[in-house]
């Protein structure tokens, strides 16, 4: 996974990668409001799951802590992190000031 991950972030649209897992509840809560942004905004984003436990050294790399964490990727570079359920509109606004 790590050298799909490195080649799958550095994408000039923005990513947005879900570090959960699956015993998770919050995780669960998410997962729909993903679908919701992916189904919003098509093409212009790429969201992908990182399953914490599956994928430690990913989840070590960047250091997360809690799950679910969402970090917001564009052409390799983080701009925006945070932990916990995020809402639609908080992620479609981050996106839309990453979208070019």
């Amino acid at each position: 996974m790590k050298g799909n991950f490195d080649s799958i972030i550095n994408d000039i649209r923005p990513v947005i990668v879900d570090f959960h897992a699956l015993w998770c509840s919050p995780c669960k809560i998410q997962s729909p409001i993903l679908k919701e942004v992916a189904t919003e905004l098509g093409e212009k984003v790429r969201i992908i799951k990182i399953d914490v436990d599956q994928n430690s050294d990913i989840a070590g790399q960047f250091k997360i802590q809690s799950v679910p964490t969402i970090i917001v990727f564009k052409s390799g570079k983080v701009v925006w992190r945070q932990s916990g359920v995020v809402s639609k509109n908080q992620l479609i606004g981050v996106l839309m000031n990453s979208i070019t």
